[in-house]
């Protein structure tokens, strides 16, 4: 796999790829926070969740071209401002979303994964009929254009760096919320003991509301990232689904710190084997090397112990 390489080349395209692989983690830490939170949390299994991602991702398109046509002066801070509007209306959908479908199906994961597979299924088409069948992408900022030369062979996009602070930065922020904060308290008491937190005066079902809302909120931050690494088509979100699902179970499903670390090494594994290999095949050894480990900690990475 590595003839026909030198040792300099090798170690330059192991940093190019350790960087792209760093791209691809901070796309998977916000998909998968929002995931961990909406499964791990409340063990909702949301196929929507890539959906909710592309919402944000749309939101942050057209953002782009109000300021570009409306706001010209002020186009080198919109994202901040699309990312905001991503967060808000993915949420209050969210909120939308379980106030209608959710709260119904709760202790039926079969029934909420079918019910929330149709609703991702409504949602692509609705993108189509609305923003067409074809990818579109943002203008980025000048600020946001070129990239660090850090030797010769290796280039660090700013692009791709900006996506890394906002990925830790919303990690950070979901972190202090629910280890540091009374609402992060009472999803951790939900969590461990339903019916002794209700006894207690803790609204659960209003807990579980802002929970989901949370969950689809950062999946739209998510989208807001994403636009400035990819381009955005109707079904963007399917091709990462299934990769957030795979972060989110074997970093363990209740543990925020296990779904940073699991998106970490998958990451880095998928983007290096791809450069030596197929994608598909990359795709595949990482999943046979997950399955192993999971046969050994069928609880993940890092689980978290509760009472049942």
């Amino acid at each position: 796999m590595f003839d026909g390489y030198t040792s300099s080349e090798l170690m330059s395209i192991f940093a190019m790829q350790g960087f792209a692989g760093l791209s691809l983690f901070s796309v998977f830490v916000l998909m998968a926070l929002g995931l961990a939170i909406i499964f791990g949390q409340m063990g909702v299994i949301n196929m929507a969740h890539g959906e909710f991602m592309i919402l944000g991702a749309y939101t942050t398109y057209l953002t782009s071209g109000f300021f570009q046509s409306y706001m010209p002066g002020l186009f080198g801070g919109y994202f901040f401002i699309a990312m905001v509007l991503a967060f808000l209306i993915c949420a209050a959908l969210g909120a939308l979303v379980e106030w209608l479908m959710i709260r119904h199906l709760y202790n039926r994961p079969l029934d909420t994964l079918l019910a929330t597979w149709g609703l991702s299924l409504i949602m692509q088409q609705a993108y189509r009929s609305i923003f067409g069948a074809r990818e579109v992408g943002v203008d980025l900022p000048e600020w946001m254009m070129g990239a660090i030369q850090v030797t010769d062979m290796v280039d660090l996009p700013i692009n791709g760096l900006f996506v890394m602070v906002i990925a830790l930065s919303v990690a950070v922020g979901v972190y202090l919320l629910m280890y540091r904060s009374g609402y992060g308290k009472k999803v951790r008491a939900v969590v461990q003991n339903r019916p002794m937190a209700e006894s207690v005066g803790i609204n659960s079902a209003g807990i579980d509301r802002a929970t989901f809302a949370l969950g689809c909120g950062i999946a739209g931050i998510a989208g807001a990232a994403f636009t400035m690494i990819g381009s955005t088509g109707p079904s963007s979100g399917q091709a990462y689904i299934v990769d957030t699902f795979l972060v989110v179970v074997f970093g363990g499903a209740q543990s925020l710190i296990g779904t940073i670390i699991s998106a970490f090494g998958i990451s880095q594994a998928q983007s290096t084997m791809e450069f030596f290999l197929s994608g598909s095949m990359a795709k595949v050894l990482t999943l046979l090397v997950v399955i192993g480990i999971l046969m050994i900690r069928p609880e993940g990475l890092m689980a978290l112990k509760v009472r049942r």
